[in-house]
């Protein structure tokens, strides 16, 4: 059991600082609501992976990283705007992942249930967070310059078109890693919430991300710590804690 407690904490720390890093850059690019839609796309893989006797993590991830390679094709291919994309392929495989999942199944893909893990997703989980980590540190600047203004990150090299791709694949991925926890319902939030208050909390994107990191890693882990205490599933109590420090540093004087 403490083996296994340790293997828990370990990944949940990897997934909480992978969703604080994505996540810096999901509230940049207004990505708010978009971002918690992207992760209803792992439910069909879910459901699928249930179906079929399947391990429901490689379901899920399945799922995303087609759904984010289908965002990105029509977006890249049409003048529709991302969030619209975002929002036809959430509603479509919503449907779909109800249809086949059923009872208990459900709400545990939903709203996500710690349990044993086995050591392959343990592995893939923790090289796939460090992955996840490398890329946004290594590509921060330049996500940020394609922000800005994409005629000038391409002036300077920057292939915009690929390097959303990679974003995306990275979002989706760091997604995948909170399903056991937080569910498909549940980790959107996990992205958005410590990243909304590093940005009102900081100034400078340094900070933002090392701010972000902190508030993913504490809510999660005292989150857990808490559902324990109080025999509920994790995922709520963690998206809980961090949406109160959220509103606690609302009452902070954001820095000039």
């Amino acid at each position: 059991p403490v083996i296994a407690d340790l293997q828990a904490v370990a990944l949940s720390v990897a997934m909480a600082t992978a969703a604080g890093l994505v996540g810096c850059f999901a509230v940049m690019r207004k990505m708010t609501l978009a971002s918690d839609a992207i992760s209803h796309v792992a439910l069909p893989g879910i459901a699928l992976a249930l179906l079929f006797h399947v391990q429901p993590f490689l379901g899920g991830l399945v799922a995303l990283l087609l759904g984010t390679l289908l965002i990105w094709v029509v977006e890249s291919r049409t003048r529709i705007a991302t969030e619209t994309v975002i929002g036809v392929v959430f509603s479509g495989a919503l449907a779909v992942g109800a249809m086949f999942t059923r009872g208990e199944d459900l709400i545990e893909a939903l709203f996500g249930r710690a349990g044993a893990l086995p050591v392959w997703e343990l592995v893939l989980g923790l090289v796939g967070a460090a992955g996840v980590v490398v890329f946004v540190l290594g590509a921060r600047h330049r996500l940020v310059l394609a922000l800005v203004s994409p005629d000038l990150a391409r002036s300077a090299g920057v292939h915009v078109g690929r390097l959303s791709l990679l974003y995306l694949l990275a979002f989706s991925f760091t997604v995948a890693l909170g399903l056991r926890y937080l569910g498909v319902l549940l980790m959107g939030s996990l992205i958005i919430i410590p990243a909304a208050t590093a940005k009102h909390a900081t100034r400078s994107l340094g900070t933002m991300l090392a701010a972000a990191v902190a508030v993913a890693v504490f809510a999660t882990l005292v989150g857990t710590a808490l559902a324990r205490v109080l025999q509920r599933e994790t995922g709520p109590v963690i998206i809980t804690v961090a949406a109160g420090v959220f509103f606690l540093a609302l009452l902070r004087r954001r820095p000039p």
